[in-house]
């Protein structure tokens, strides 16, 4: 189950939310090989001077993606979705991509925990809630 925490330092309205949200949602499915209904986005929403980023400056908005992913993907993977995720806050919210922080944070399958099951490590082209 991949946790994606946005930290913003503003506050996006909630249609704005789940359209990104399922920009993103469709991004990961496709770059990290899996399906969609396993994927937990967060948004912290925090004051303009609650967040800092050397390289973004002190005037703008800035975003940290926290991604904790199961173990296996390929850098070109991480690459390839970090690029799409920057474009997609930069196209929404109008900002520079240099205002923007993603870290990955790698587990084996077992560390992600759901009431009906214990998802399994990681396989291309698995859809880890799909019935066995």
């Amino acid at each position: 189950m991949p946790h994606l925490q946005f930290e913003l330092n503003f506050t996006p309205s909630a249609e704005e939310k789940r359209g990104f949200a399922d920009a993103i949602k469709q991004y990961f499915s496709e770059i990290m090989s899996t399906g969609t209904d396993h994927i937990g986005i967060t948004f912290r929403c925090y004051k303009p001077d609650d967040l800092v980023f050397g390289r973004a400056g002190t005037d703008g908005r800035i975003v940290f993606l926290n991604a904790d992913i199961r173990f296996g993907r390929t850098a070109d993977q991480k690459r390839r979705l970090a690029l799409a995720i920057l474009s997609e806050i930069s196209g929404t919210w109008d900002m520079p991509e240099e205002s923007v922080y993603v870290i990955y944070t790698e587990h084996d399958g077992p560390d992600f925990q759901l009431s009906d099951r214990v998802l399994p490590s990681w396989q291309t082209d698995e859809d880890p809630l799909a019935d066995s």
